[in-house]
């Protein structure tokens, strides 16, 4: 079984034009069980592709293909625009927690002309990810085109050694520099050991695509469609091709296909959305958070509301039901926590939002119109 393992959806802006919901159904109606998500510098698809392929019954693999600054993220020379790619794929939550980082990383400090990580970081954020040797924008693929065949095996060795579970890809696009790529990365898998993995540059998922992609990167580089000299995709074989099509491809080198189906069957992420992620505090002993703020509130009440008529007292218990019902207690209890330490430090602060105003927030200190703080 075949897993497409490079796919850019429309969240690659500009570039990718695969349309999630209709990557799923066509991935599906393909009758493959899995399927990865690897746009470039982002992750904004990453919850929709999450949740459509489960909802579809495929195998949703969180990736990113990320910009690695070759002199550092924090090198801005004037006109460096060139930085090598690398696709990740996260396997677990450990993985996907760690891709976050990297992307947030990359767009916050990373930043110029292209979100970009640099090497010292991917080394302290390498749990729980695949990598990918990438396109021809990869390092190793740069290196095997430049003649520097020691820096590509060199390279290569260094991904393999921090990642662990590293993969040298193969893409069979008929483009003369891939071919030389391809029998490089070929040579040195075969002298390393380390694997490879058959994958097809994704950006639209028909071939008869083709022509308005061409269209979509007019638009990205600002170029009229009879500039000879503009950048364009060098054929109409970047489409989400069939199992057949990818056999057909790699018959040589079938270790390469099945690798695709190793790699999916690693990646194994979990997201619950059953409940609302919010941080906590350590609780006393016995208590759950709705009955901890339910404590807090009835501790303090008397102290600001001293002879509170039962159309507040009542107030009190229905904003806590809300609160239970809402799952939001963590949420108060954090704030409340927050506020606590500021209050203590002499810190002035402000608050925003109808939560500031309502009885519950009030018992237990928010400043507020009623107390003058």
């Amino acid at each position: 079984m075949f897993t497409h393992l490079h796919v850019h959806s429309e969240y690659s802006l500009l570039d990718g034009m695969c349309r999630i919901p209709n990557l799923i159904a066509r991935v599906k109606e393909l009758g493959m069980d899995s399927v990865a998500l690897t746009d470039h510098g982002v992750m904004y698809g990453a919850i929709e592709f999450y949740r459509l392929a489960k909802d579809a019954g495929i195998r949703p693999i969180i990736g990113c293909e990320v910009y690695v600054a070759p002199n550092g993220n924090g090198s801005r020379v004037p006109g460096e625009k060139s930085n090598y790619h690398l696709v990740l794929l996260a396997r677990n939550q450990t993985g996907y927690r760690n891709l976050i980082q990297i992307v947030t990383r990359a767009h916050l400090e990373g930043f110029y002309y292209k979100p970009r990580i640099d090497k010292e970081f991917l080394q302290t954020h390498n749990s729980g990810l695949v990598a990918l040797s990438a396109c021809l924008a990869g390092e190793v693929a740069q290196h095997i085109l430049a003649g520097r065949r020691e820096e590509a095996t060199k390279a290569a060795l260094w991904y393999k050694e921090t990642f662990g579970d590293f993969y040298l890809e193969i893409q069979r696009h008929p483009i003369a520099e891939l071919e030389t790529v391809n029998a490089g990365l070929i040579e040195i898998s075969h002298e390393t050991g380390i694997p490879m993995v058959a994958t097809n540059d994704t950006h639209y998922l028909y071939k008869e695509d083709a022509s308005t992609h061409d269209l979509l990167l007019c638009i990205g580089t600002n170029s009229l469609v009879t500039d000879q000299k503009r950048m364009k995709m060098q054929g109409d074989f970047f489409y989400l091709k069939t199992p057949d099509e990818m056999a057909e491809a790699y018959r040589d080198i079938p270790e390469a296909l099945e690798n695709t189906h190793k790699i999916a069957e690693m990646c194994d992420l979990k997201l619950d959305f059953e409940r609302l992620h919010l941080p906590e505090i350590t609780l006393p002993p016995g208590k759950t958070p709705d009955e901890y703020l339910s404590d807090l509130c009835y501790e303090a009440f008397p102290r600001y509301y001293p002879n509170a008529t039962d159309e507040i007292k009542e107030r009190l218990a229905y904003e806590l039901g809300v609160v239970k019902s809402t799952q939001f207690a963590n949420y108060f209890l954090v704030v409340w926590d927050i506020v606590s330490f500021v209050r203590k430090a002499n810190i002035m602060f402000g608050v925003r939002g109808s939560a500031a105003a309502s009885i519950s927030s009030t018992a237990w200190g928010l400043p507020n119109w009623t107390d003058g703080t």
